[in-house]
């Protein structure tokens, strides 16, 4: 038998017994684990010098921060990667999941099912690339681009279809009736009335800061997750929020800490705004939330990446109709699915018709000769991302052998100007460690032996 102890709230000290195989018995101290996706360190503590985010100042004077380490290559810096790592313990060399959505061909065990074998109750609000397999899971609602089991109440579940596909659609159009009628009902089920000043503030800005509505979108699932660990109380839950990462990538330039020489244009955001500090004090008041919430809760914050000035411009786009794009470049295929910002997914009837789908894909360039996609080429699947770096000109239209496709700009949204770029670091702190017990730096597949060790469970997992 191996004994785990762990440090709670001070002066209290929490264990837990377990054999492999065994049901934890012992009650151990709950604990939340907050995924801030890519949020820079650095940035917060340049903020928390100029008198902003006080929840993060008190958090990281009294618990330090470590780095997290992961890939080397940039090609496998991307959160849909990493994050697959921190549930698993596993590198990529290890788990191969490359793509978002990948993980639901795997069956590779995941920390929800390792501390649920051990007995523990779990769950997760929209974990990044993660597979519902859990038995008896508090509650399991994925992320809006993994197609995997969600288990919820009948609301719950629906609002989250309204989530999906108002974030899938989000650069080519508004809610359909349905999802407008269920996100309604579910935001006013998971809406905290002390939030409703700040939800209305973000309702009347969204017209004029686009970034405001992944900023709304973040509060309402933290609501969402505040009520199910309240009502559900499971020993360990994750809530993963994006809006910090998607408003790095696209608004880096307009930081008050950012010093390099790139500036957004004034027509994209006003010179005068500073997105990043808005979902800074988002998320500080969110530390802040759960922190009242659980005061008795241990609470773990992890980053997975951070990102790091861009070094040129470089331009997002996004098809409105993917489907009908392809059947005019007469590219063959069953059925286009919808991944995050620029990439989709082209599922094909064989490894013949995919080759061929490929072929075609790779003809289209715009007409100043710059290729239209990139393609990664999985058997009988196809992940493609509409990569045309540019600002598209009106009328430029697109070639593809004996195909045109006239005025590309009418088929494709305009989704953001890169500001962002990815670095291997991440950031971790953990509630259960005082500032003089940072170790410094970390492997990032070491996340789940931290949580295990935490909560009493003993074994690390492994590909097998």
């Amino acid at each position: 038998m191996v004994a785990f102890p762990f440090a709670g709230p001070p002066g209290v000290i929490w264990s837990a017994t377990h054999r492999p195989g065994d049901k934890l018995v012992n009650k151990v101290q709950q604990l939340l684990f907050l995924e801030l996706n890519e949020i820079n360190f650095e940035f917060l503590q340049q903020y928390i010098a100029k008198g902003e985010l006080p929840n993060f100042r008190d958090f990281l004077a009294r618990h330090g921060f470590d780095e997290t380490q992961s890939e080397q290559n940039y090609d496998e810096l991307e959160p849909w990667i990493q994050w697959v790592t921190a549930h698993t313990g596993l590198t990529y060399a290890e788990h191969g999941v490359f793509r978002l959505g990948d993980i639901v061909g795997t069956d590779i065990p995941q920390i929800w099912e390792q501390l649920e074998e051990a007995g523990l109750k779990v769950g997760a609000v929209s974990p990044m690339n993660a597979k519902y397999r859990l038995h008896e899971p508090a509650f399991f609602i994925p992320d809006p681009w993994t197609d995997t089991g969600v288990c919820a109440g009948g609301l719950d579940t629906r609002f989250y279809q309204a989530i999906r596909q108002a974030v899938n659609d989000n650069a080519t159009g508004g809610l359909n009736k349905k999802s407008v009628l269920d996100f309604a009902v579910g935001g006013l089920r998971n809406a905290s009335p002390l939030n409703y000043p700040a939800y209305l503030k973000l309702a009347g800005a969204a017209r004029g800061k686009a970034w405001s509505k992944a900023l709304f979108l973040d509060q309402v699932l933290t609501d969402l997750f505040v009520r199910l660990v309240r009502g559900k109380k499971p020993d360990f839950a994750t809530l993963f929020l994006n809006a910090g990462a998607h408003i790095q990538h696209h608004y880096m330039f307009n930081s008050a800490v950012y010093d390099g020489p790139h500036r957004n244009p004034a027509w994209y955001v006003h010179p005068d705004e500073d997105p990043l500090l808005d979902v800074y004090r988002l998320y500080d008041r969110i530390l802040g939330q759960v922190q009242r919430a659980f005061p008795q809760a241990r609470l773990m914050l992890a980053t997975g990446l951070h990102q790091e000035p861009y070094g040129k411009t470089s331009f997002y786009w996004r098809l409105t109709d993917h489907a009908a794009f392809l059947r005019q470049l007469d590219v063959p295929f069953q059925s286009v699915e919808p991944r995050m910002s620029r990439d989709f997914l082209v599922s094909c009837a064989s490894v013949e018709e995919a080759n061929d789908a490929e072929r075609r894909l790779l003809l289209a360039k715009a007409e100043d000769g710059t290729p239209i996609f990139t393609v990664d080429n999985r058997g009988a699947d196809l992940f493609v991302m509409l990569s045309y770096p540019n600002d598209i000109p009106e009328g430029i239209a697109v070639i593809a052998g004996n195909n045109r496709i006239e005025n590309l700009r009418r088929h494709a949204a305009f989704v953001a100007i890169k500001n962002g770029d990815h670095n291997g670091i991440g950031y971790f702190s953990d509630s259960g460690s005082a500032g003089s017990e940072r170790t410094g730096s970390f492997p990032l597949a070491g996340i789940p032996d931290r949580i295990r060790v935490a909560l009493g469970v003993n074994g690390r997992r492994s590909a097998a």
